[in-house]
């Protein structure tokens, strides 16, 4: 997994819409890229409400919020309307971002073992370095913990 310092790997995913989206597009901004499993789950439901519900307060502090999960772009544009997502959700259906962030890695659930997202954040400065990583993070108190790191 990537760790603070380091330096942010750039993607090109699409969006909801079907666009392109990179770190690119958010040049002088912070990035809050959290990768979560599924859309329509009972704990990515919980994480993005949070960070919808502190949405306005995230980008006061300079930030911008982009999840991403293997989830496709009809999936995404369904969870975005069904939540008032005012984010971009963007697709990595062959986990290559994820891979390069270390948000893909072995789980396990009942006993069995299987690859799968690893529910992560980073905070990514404006000079594209990692500056905080949140790795395994519990969707209950996500938010209130990204706007602390982000002095909110």
């Amino acid at each position: 997994m990537l760790k603070p310092g380091d330096r942010a790997v750039d993607f090109i995913l699409k969006n909801h819409e079907g666009k392109e989206i990179s770190l690119k597009n958010f040049e002088g901004k912070k990035v809050v890229l959290y990768f979560y499993p599924k859309d329509n789950t009972s704990g990515c439901t919980i994480e993005a409400e949070g960070f919808r519900d502190v949405y306005d307060d995230i980008m006061d502090a300079g930030a911008v919020i982009v999840g991403i999960s293997p989830d496709g772009q009809t999936s995404h544009d369904n969870f975005r309307e069904k939540l008032g997502l005012p984010f971009h959700l963007l697709s990595d259906e062959d986990h290559l971002t994820a891979g390069a962030y270390g948000a893909w890695g072995e789980k396990s659930m009942y006993g069995k073992k299987y690859m799968g997202i690893v529910r992560s954040t980073f905070i990514i400065g404006e000079d594209r370095l990692i500056s905080h990583v949140f790795p395994k993070v519990s969707p209950n108190e996500h938010a209130a913990q990204i706007l602390e790191a982000l002095g909110k």
